[in-house]
């Protein structure tokens, strides 16, 4: 393990206005995608797709790293350059989504545990030759308003997520670590804080447990915020606040960065949560974002599945890091949004 080299990659990831763009969608989970523009999602929409997001002009000033599916790390441009190269080329880090997903964990109603460390190290070792420099791995933790998740669903999620990162820098790639406390349900804000807590003491206690060296990893969390069913919404300034106390308490500072999720949030109310929090002054880590569909849906809803709007959708990606980049600097505004 080269400590400086992956303490090198982290913070070039989260360099200043800089963040993530994840495009590790799985197949059934792009066909989702490509069916609300009505695109048959083939092997080669899939790649056309992507390729018109990684070779948009000027994104590198705003996107540090791009998370790539197994599928997608093997495809190359039409001109025949693989994507890692191409990306590694215009200074963003590729990286890979390792985990296998989640299943019911057993005798635990309610919870789940993410799959994929049978092989992974063998894996690792192919991604990285393949030109990764990162890895990520998902845990789900649900959540209700009262019993789930259970401790020991907890702790079964963050014990595979040290297994998963100490794998990683083993073989020299950067994990992102992304303990996910879900947005569905009807559990409030404070309720969110509370189980994000013990979530993210457990994760950093296994990692540490783990031997997982702090500065050569990034954490990818859930933003403090009420389930999508609750009745009563945080404002923005109240998600920041308590969002950056839960991190404060439990993120130790020598990571380099917090990536944050959107998790269903729009692309606006993602980057306005993200510019509140960095408008509160300087914190022990950078406060970025890795954000899929916050950076995506605009590009989709301009390409359509049409050549002809390639250009269009390279812009709307460029517009969305350029407005996520600003975020990072506490700069944004709504109106910038009307704004080409």
């Amino acid at each position: 393990m080269n400590i400086e080299e992956l303490t090198a990659v982290a913070n070039a990831i989260v360099a200043k206005q800089k963040g993530v763009l994840a495009a590790d969608e799985s197949s059934p989970t792009i066909k989702k995608r490509f069916d609300t523009i009505k695109v048959e999602s083939t092997e080669e929409s899939r790649r056309r797709y992507r390729e018109i997001m990684f070779t948009a002009e000027g994104i590198e000033r705003y996107i540090g790293g791009v998370i790539l599916f197994d599928e997608t790390l093997r495809q190359s441009t039409r001109d025949g350059m693989p994507f890692a190269k191409l990306l590694s080329d215009r200074g963003i880090a590729p990286g890979i989504k390792v985990d296998k997903g989640a299943t019911a964990l057993a005798l635990q109603p309610g919870n789940r545990v993410t799959e994929g460390l049978d092989g992974l190290r063998d894996r690792l070792v192919e991604y990285k030759q393949l030109g990764a420099k990162f890895a990520k791995w998902r845990a789900v933790i649900d959540i209700d308003e009262h019993s789930v998740p259970s401790a020991f669903g907890i702790r079964a999620n963050a014990h595979g997520l040290a297994r998963y990162a100490a794998l990683c820098q083993e073989v020299g790639l950067v994990p992102i670590v992304e303990p996910e406390v879900l947005m569905d349900g009807a559990h409030d804000i404070e309720r969110c804080e509370v189980v994000t807590s013990n979530v993210l003491e457990t994760v950093f206690s296994e990692l540490d447990a783990h031997g997982v060296v702090f500065e050569g990893m990034l954490l990818k969390p859930n933003m403090v915020i009420a389930g999508m069913k609750c009745p009563k919404q945080a404002g923005v300034q109240q998600v920041a606040e308590a969002t950056l106390r839960c991190l404060r308490r439990y993120v130790p500072a020598a990571v380099p960065g917090i990536v944050f999720l959107s998790g269903g949030q729009s692309a606006e109310v993602a980057t306005e949560h993200l510019n509140a929090m960095n408008a509160m002054g300087p914190q022990p880590w950078q406060v970025s974002f890795s954000y899929g569909r916050a950076l995506q849906a605009p590009v989709l809803a301009a390409w359509k599945g049409q050549e002809s709007n390639a250009a269009a959708a390279e812009q709307a990606l460029l517009k969305r890091s350029k407005l996520n980049g600003l975020a990072r600097d506490g700069k944004y505004t709504r109106d910038m949004e009307a704004a080409g």
